[in-house]
C-alpha cells in the first residue's frame, strides 16, 4: 500500500489548532481595498476557523496534519 499523499495547496493555507480544529485565513484582503471600509479590513486580517461541514474533507486531504 503506498503512502497517503498530502494536497500541498490545502496544506498552506490552513493550521490545525490545539484542539484538532482548522484555522483559515479570510479571503478579500489582497486588492480593491478603497471601498472596504476601514473595520472591515481591519476585520480581514483576523484568522478564522473552518465550518465544521467542511472540516471533514479538508483534513480527508492532509492525512499527516
Amino acid at each position: 500500500m503506498p503512502k497517503m499523499r498530502t494536497n500541498r495547496a490545502v496544506a498552506k493555507r490552513f493550521k490545525i489548532t490545539g484542539t484538532g480544529k482548522l484555522k483559515r485565513f479570510k479571503s478579500n484582503k489582497s486588492h480593491i481595498l478603497e471601498k472596504k471600509n476601514r473595520k472591515r479590513k481591519r476585520n480581514l486580517r483576523k484568522a478564522t476557523l473552518v465550518d465544521k461541514t467542511m472540516q471533514d474533507n479538508y483534513k480527508r486531504v492532509l492525512p499527516y496534519l
